[in-house]
């Protein structure tokens, strides 16, 4: 478990499951919520590979803090396939 400046810990399995989305593209997006008790973030949702961004958006709770990465797939006016992951505090 990685441990932050401000006290609050990183499950080990939130740098595994980023990776994964990363380098593998096996997820579309992931939700990371944080345990209170545990005082740690840690893994909530991880979104199918097939998942809309609509979908992800409507996923995360309106009225509880999370985090979450989303890779985004989109077309340049070039015509050009490209893919960007976003970080967001939410």
């Amino acid at each position: 478990m990685a441990n932050a400046a401000s006290g609050m810990a990183v499950h080990d399995d939130c740098k595994l499951k980023f990776l994964e989305l990363k380098a593998k593209r096996t997820y579309r997006s992931i939700i990371f919520k944080i345990e209170e008790k545990q005082k740690q973030v840690v893994v909530e949702k991880l979104g199918d590979p097939s998942q809309s961004y609509e979908d992800f958006a409507a996923s995360i709770p309106a009225d509880e803090c999370r985090y979450a990465v989303y890779d985004f797939d989109f077309v340049t006016v070039e015509n050009c396939q490209k893919s960007r992951i976003f970080f967001i505090a939410w």
